[in-house]
């Protein structure tokens, strides 16, 4: 991916985006004073197109394509060792799944296997009221395109019983169903009152340069 030029950071800025952000995700990014503590506890640091600090800075400078485009948002694991190292009490890993949410929301995805894959998870859940690996797994692999993946692995797993050929039958099914419908039902009453709003699509060039300078 190529990294954004410093000569245009206040061209390119989105002072909305510094917002929405901390709206979203309840936490105040300009607390963040770029001591790397995030950048240092992280596993994944060396395939991340832009490290931790860096992708807090860039949320700080308005740089909204820069951030929903990264490979870096995708390829985080959660694994909270941002949040607990940094002296500010930020939750970091927060802020992370924030930036993939919206990365989604404005189709800016980089990771399009990560996004699947995230998909069809929250499917099987929603759809078996916990994750059902025999199903999931290849379901995921044929929409990927890589029908054949770890086929191999497949015998030896069920012959040790890691993988059931049916899913469980496990109680509040239609509890955990129902969140998502509820969730859903949600997001179509969202999407209907941003469409009477005119607000349905964001709207190019909806940045202020000059109030990032």
């Amino acid at each position: 991916m190529e990294r954004i030029h410093t000569l245009a950071i206040q061209q390119t800025c989105d002072i909305g985006f510094i917002s929405k952000v901390e709206e979203a995700s309840g936490q105040h990014i300009s607390k963040c004073y770029q001591c790397g503590n995030c950048t240092a506890s992280c596993a994944y640091t060396h395939v991340y197109d832009y490290p931790v600090n860096q992708i807090m800075r860039l949320v700080q400078l308005g740089q909204k394509k820069a951030v929903l485009q990264s490979r870096s948002i995708w390829l985080c694991a959660t694994c909270q060792a941002c949040t607990t190292r940094c002296p500010n009490n930020l939750d970091v890993a927060r802020i992370m799944e924030t930036l993939r949410i919206m990365s989604r929301q404005e189709n800016m995805v980089a990771e399009r296997d990560i996004e699947l894959f995230y998909h069809e998870f929250l499917e099987s859940i929603k759809a078996f009221g916990r994750v059902f690996e025999t199903g999931l797994l290849p379901m995921f692999s044929l929409k990927a395109g890589k029908p054949f993946t770890d086929m191999d692995l497949a015998p030896r797993v069920l012959k040790k019983g890691k993988l059931a050929f049916l899913p469980q039958r496990i109680k509040g099914r239609k509890q955990v169903a129902a969140i998502f419908h509820r969730f859903e039902a949600h997001q179509l009453k969202r999407t209907e009152e941003l469409r009477q709003a005119g607000l349905t699509q964001p709207v190019e060039g909806d940045s202020h340069p000059d109030e990032c300078e």
